[in-house]
């Protein structure tokens, strides 16, 4: 039922948002594993090529999957094409070629392209996040400030 009131909002694609939500999710799934497995635990041969071709899965459907549904979904559902200008509210955006104030021309196609642009930017970050956060997995933060050879902290004055 829920999949059937998703496809009359305008703008909404199935195929886009499920290979995204199930992108993130997957991505996200990393993290109660890595709760589990000790830290400083060697992969086997085994568990290195799952978790290879997991990765790989996983940068396939952010980087390929996930863009491609949203640029089909944009020409095809959308309908916005390089010939149909964007002009903005109260015609803001309208180029001084067509009469307007704005000094370039912007299209609908365009403003498609730059949201893949923010599609891929969200992922990077959030590869870079996990990348990191595997990385720190298991290791202290020591709250406790260094001490002299007398004893004292060591603080720095501003």
């Amino acid at each position: 039922m829920l999949a059937l009131a998703i496809t009359k909002w305008p703008g909404m694609n199935q195929a886009f948002l499920f290979s995204f939500v199930l992108t993130v999710a997957l991505t996200l799934a990393v993290i109660p594993y890595a709760k589990r497995r000790p830290a400083n635990k060697k992969a086997s041969w085994g568990e290195a090529m799952f978790g290879s071709s997991y990765a790989f899965a996983v940068m396939f459907l952010a980087y390929g999957v996930v863009p491609h549904q949203w640029l089909t979904h944009v020409q095809n559902e959308l309908g916005w094409r390089a010939d149909k200008p964007l002009n903005g509210p109260w015609d803001i955006l309208k180029a001084k070629s067509r009469g307007g104030h704005f000094p370039f021309e912007i299209n609908y196609l365009q403003v498609g392209d730059a949201i893949v642009v923010g599609i891929y930017l969200f992922f990077i970050g959030l590869n870079v996040f996990m990348w990191s956060w595997w990385q720190k997995r298991g290791k202290k933060v020591s709250t406790e400030l260094a001490t002299s050879t007398y004893g004292r902290p060591l603080v720095k004055k501003v």
